[in-house]
C-alpha cells in the first residue's frame, strides 16, 4: 500500500502544536476523523518528538 500523500497527512494534522509526540499526532488524526491510511502511517511513526510537518512528512516517506 502507498504511504498517503502529504496532503493527507496535514489535513488530518491542521492546527497540532509543534513539536508533538507520534502519540499526539495520531490522536489529533484520530480526533480530525483521519483515514485508515493515514492512522497507519502516523501510528507507525518512531516514538520521538517531531519539530514541524515536514519532519513528520519525511518520517513517514523514509526520505
Amino acid at each position: 500500500m502507498a504511504d498517503p500523500s502529504p496532503i493527507d497527512i496535514q489535513k488530518a494534522l491542521g492546527g497540532v502544536d509543534y513539536p508533538a509526540s507520534a502519540a499526539d499526532l495520531v490522536k489529533k488524526a484520530e480526533d480530525s476523523g483521519a483515514d485508515s491510511g493515514v492512522l497507519d502511517a502516523l501510528r507507525s511513526l518512531p516514538d520521538r518528538q517531531y519539530e514541524n510537518p515536514a519532519e513528520v512528512n519525511k518520517a513517514i516517506s523514509g526520505n
